[in-house]
């Protein structure tokens, strides 16, 4: 049998613990974080990761901003959907669900890896509005390329097999596992961090959300439908990625009218874990918020273009 991590036992040392709170909403009984003031900003965090991914960015920008932190459907402290519910469109659904639960309707997004996929989702359905939003070396390529289909065969096959699971789980408390794991991603974090990844990947109910996740996972639709995005988009991609190539912000921006392409180096898939403040500049900046004025500026996007980030 599964198990979740436990909010009494893990969560007693979670980042930024005080801003949580538990929600029943679409199905799903939600862990949350929700911090600061001033417009609503969305963060959406990827596979495998969960709301812990945020704990040094979200202060900062809560700063200037009123910050939703929730670990997605299946992840972290937040339970597992029924049906479809790890389908890119049943987390929108459920995300969609959360914010009306909590009475929010941001216009700004920021998210993390296969988290964008559900931010551009949620934004072709006006499911929030068109401030702007923020990859962070966003998956916007179906897993693999040309192998993709044979990933999510496998993907499959590991979430249906709880024995396959329960052997990842105990395979990764070994001494230095995670820290492998996190390094084949281009990223080093700190040893909070890694003991944070430990604890979730030792737990098999979060490893069975995050396979489940990548085995319900289509890009196809939302690929065709991206070049009718409306609002700015900014595509960071840090050049050390290993989990995400930097080429996929690239052809992303290809099909995204109002798209601006950030070239990150110096920095892995883990990049706003790496280097929060870098990444803070790069919201604000993109949101047109310069740390005094908390309202963010339209207009501030030219379409398609490019810049590096020194």
């Amino acid at each position: 049998m599964s198990r979740k991590p436990d909010w009494a036992r893990e969560g007693a040392t979670w980042p930024n613990r005080g801003a949580s709170r538990f929600i029943a909403a679409g199905g799903v009984r939600w862990h949350v974080q929700i911090m600061g003031m001033g417009p609503p900003l969305l963060l959406i965090h990827g596979a495998g990761a969960a709301s812990h991914s945020w704990r040094d960015v979200a202060p900062l920008l809560a700063r200037d901003f009123t910050v939703i932190a929730p670990d997605l459907p299946g992840h972290g402290f937040t339970s597992t959907p029924s049906g479809d519910g790890l389908s890119l469109p049943g987390m929108a659904r459920a995300l969609r669900a959360l914010l009306e639960a909590l009475e929010m309707t941001p216009d700004l997004a920021v998210a993390h890896s296969a988290g964008a996929g559900i931010a551009l989702h949620m934004r072709l359905k006006g499911w929030i509005g068109d401030g702007g939003i923020v990859s962070l070396n966003g998956a916007l390529r179906p897993y693999g390329g040309g192998a993709g289909p044979v990933f999510s065969i496998l993907s499959k096959l590991l979430f249906l097999n709880p024995l396959t699971i329960e052997l990842f789980a105990r395979r990764a408390r070994r001494p230095g596992a995670v820290a492998r794991l996190i390094e084949n991603t281009g990223s080093k974090i700190d040893e909070a961090g890694l003991g944070l990844y430990s604890l979730l990947i030792s737990a098999t109910g979060h490893i069975e959300g995050a396979l489940g996740m990548m085995a319900h996972w289509d890009l196809k639709p939302l690929l065709a439908r991206m070049p009718h995005l409306t609002g700015p988009v900014t595509l960071v991609a840090a050049k050390g990625d290993r989990a995400v190539h930097p080429s996929v912000a690239r052809d992303a921006q290809a099909l995204i009218p109002e798209s601006v392409l950030v070239n990150l180096p110096g920095l892995g898939h883990l990049a706003h874990e790496e280097a929060p403040e870098v990444i803070v500049h790069i919201i604000r900046e993109a949101f047109g918020v310069d740390g005094r004025d908390s309202e963010p500026m339209r207009g501030s996007h030219e379409a398609r273009s490019e810049r590096d980030c020194p």
